[in-house]
């Protein structure tokens, strides 16, 4: 019993990469959510919200695919939800993921999304931190060019003092072709806390180099800089930003808003709440 917590979290951060290594995905097309993840996860038993709400005022002007949304002017985001089942493993949900505004097409449903997010517990404590998500997309055809897709986001980073170093090396699939067709999508974070828990202030990176087999000549490729200010208040937790193309494949301005809150933080489901503590004790000596 004390060793099956342990031996989950291995089994899912090496069998799911094996499968989702078999299948790959191509062109970037918008997104719902601009974040590099810190592998930070709700409490067992907490219930999360988040809206992401990204505004592209000047950016590409062409679909990635035929009929896809036009990145130019458009307004995307999504709702995450999130609950924490165990100290190392979340469970969340995009829905519904949206566009409030686009060219041609005005406000649209897009899809929803599933996550799981596998971390080392208590990932603010340690100086070296890690973790592992997986999302499995289902999307309308103009906002991804197949109905289901998949991203798997390993997560690495360390603490140091009131800095943080971050990479999530993404990889994106669209369940066609072999390995070399994953597509590299790789985002970076540096921040430095000027108050802990509170303020931040923070510089970001989000690439698109095209698959594997096909890296994309430079300035076609997705490259974006984004400087970041972070705060979290008794009541909302607010990220937002602004992000600068910086290669003709990218979008020039890119804004994003991201505000969460937990919803139950100070009364966790009781069940989660019993399991993590069995598990905590479980896994001491």
């Amino acid at each position: 019993m004390r060793t099956v917590p342990r031996t989950s979290f291995i089994l899912a951060i090496v069998l799911v990469p094996l499968v989702l290594a078999a299948i790959p995905r191509t062109a970037l097309a918008q997104t719902d959510e601009i974040q590099v993840y810190d592998a930070e996860i709700e409490e067992p038993g907490v219930f999360n919200i988040m809206v992401h709400n990204n505004f592209t005022p000047d950016g590409r002007k062409a679909p990635a695919f035929p009929g896809d949304i036009i990145p130019n002017d458009s307004d995307n985001g999504a709702a995450e939800w999130a609950y924490g089942m165990t100290p190392w493993f979340e469970q969340g949900l995009y829905f519904p993921v949206y566009s409030a505004y686009s060219k041609d097409r005005g406000g649209s449903l897009n899809g929803f999304k599933i996550r799981e997010l596998f971390v080392r517990p208590h990932a603010h404590e340690h100086t070296f931190f890690f973790g592992i998500n997986f999302e499995f997309s289902w999307n309308y055809s103009y906002w991804e060019d197949r109905r289901n897709t998949a991203e798997m986001r390993p997560i690495v980073g360390v603490h140091f003092h009131k800095w943080d170093f971050i990479y999530n090396p993404i990889m994106d699939t669209n369940w066609t072709g072999g390995p070399g067709n994953l597509e590299f999508v790789p985002a970076g974070r540096i921040a430095y806390n000027i108050v802990p828990d509170k303020w931040a202030v923070a510089v970001e990176q989000y690439s698109d180099f095209g698959t594997w087999n096909r890296f994309l000549p430079e300035n076609d490729q997705f490259q974006e800089v984004w400087a970041v200010l972070d705060h979290n208040t008794k009541y909302v937790n607010i990220e937002t930003g602004v992000g600068v193309g910086v290669t003709a494949g990218a979008d020039k301005v890119t804004l994003k808003l991201m505000l969460s809150r937990d919803l139950n933080a100070d009364h966790p489901h009781p069940l989660f709440k019993s399991l993590a503590h069995e598990q905590t004790a479980g896994s001491q000596p």
